[in-house]
């Protein structure tokens, strides 16, 4: 019997620092998220980080905490809900990280009966600190715990065609009368070392600007490269024009270099060098609206950018439950499942 697991990043249980503090120690303890050994890791994280930023992460989550919860775990509820009632084989939702585990995902998967799961990491890209963990930890559990079944997983789907039309339809429903003058595609960022360690030739990437547009198997792995595809293909279904949009990653962790350029610092470039006023922010990295998009992006964003003397601004939200995103991920199921 076949089923599938849908798994998103997760989130602290409360918005209070214990809760926060609990969960950053899981998420920073990953291998694939700070990837240095296990000794230093532990220095960073337990010896540094968790003695300062679970307090003013937890005001960060406060500030956008629903009544209803988390907003990526409830979010990432309606989208699972409305799958599960528009497919005919058992869904279940697991987080990497924080409460309802993939252990648990699969436990409900296999209290169905289920036998051959399809694994979709909620990640249109390919990066080692959000869809290779996903997998990578998604087998880990099913070999241990449920060695009767089996795991394919749905590849990247940053540049599949129904992907980039719901996303490019979602952009225009939610600029519909909102003047601007430029698109800022925000996506997450990673250390530029990750780019170097998922490059499977040990060669081509060189991060000079050249190589994402150069064909590679590279670029199976490459977050970079699929970023800028999908960036690209959106700006094809839309139309837009040249020097009307442009890339940017944000969220940056510690001082090693990252992809560059950061969104905050395009936040006052844009208007001050380039004289773009009115600016419109999507974040293709993310499927669910979290505190990445909902607080960075959409309150400290706006607030950067009109002190860089920009006039107005617009967050565009992530797919989260839109019923076409859901028909999307249901057609995907279909064509697996058949």
């Amino acid at each position: 019997m076949k089923g599938v697991l849908l798994v998103n990043l997760g989130s602290p249980d409360t918005p209070n620092p214990k809760d926060v503090r609990r969960y950053l120690d899981e998420f920073l303890m990953d291998e694939r998220v700070i990837d240095t050994n296990v000794i230093l890791r532990n220095i960073l994280v337990r010896g540094i980080i968790l003695n300062t930023r679970p307090k003013k992460s937890a005001e960060a989550y406060q500030k956008i905490w629903w009544d209803e919860g988390s907003p990526l775990i409830v979010l990432s509820e309606r989208f699972h809900k409305k799958v599960v009632d528009k497919t005919d084989i058992p869904v279940a939702l697991g987080m990497r990280y924080g409460s309802m585990s993939i252990k648990e995902g699969y436990q409900k998967l296999a209290d169905q009966g289920v036998t051959e799961v399809l694994l979709v990491p909620l990640y249109p890209h390919y990066a080692m600190s959000s869809f290779e963990t996903v997998e990578v930890k998604a087998k880990q559990v099913q070999k241990k715990f449920f060695p009767e079944m089996t795991t394919e997983v749905l590849p990247a789907f940053f540049n599949k065609p129904d992907y980039i039309k719901v996303m490019a339809d979602n952009i225009r429903k939610n600029i519909k009368g909102f003047e601007h003058d430029h698109i800022l595609f925000s996506y997450h960022g990673i250390p530029e070392r990750h780019i170097l360690k998922s490059d499977t030739t040990g060669s081509h990437c060189k991060l000079d600007g050249s190589c994402c547009n150069k064909p590679s198997k590279a670029h199976a792995t490459c977050y970079r490269h699929q970023c800028f595809e999908t960036t690209k293909e959106i700006v094809k279904e839309l139309g837009l024009k040249e020097g009307t949009y442009s890339n940017s990653f944000q969220s940056r962790l510690g001082r090693d270099p990252w992809l560059k350029p950061y969104t905050d610092f395009e936040f006052e470039r844009l208007p001050q060098e380039e004289g773009k006023k009115k600016l419109a922010v999507i974040t293709p990295a993310f499927v669910s609206d979290c505190l990445e998009t909902l607080e960075e992006i959409a309150m400290e964003g706006e607030e950067q950018f009109k002190e860089g003397g920009g006039e107005s601004y617009k967050h565009i939200p992530c797919l989260n439950d839109n019923d076409d995103w859901v028909a999307v991920m249901v057609d995907w199921i279909n064509q697996w499942k058949n």
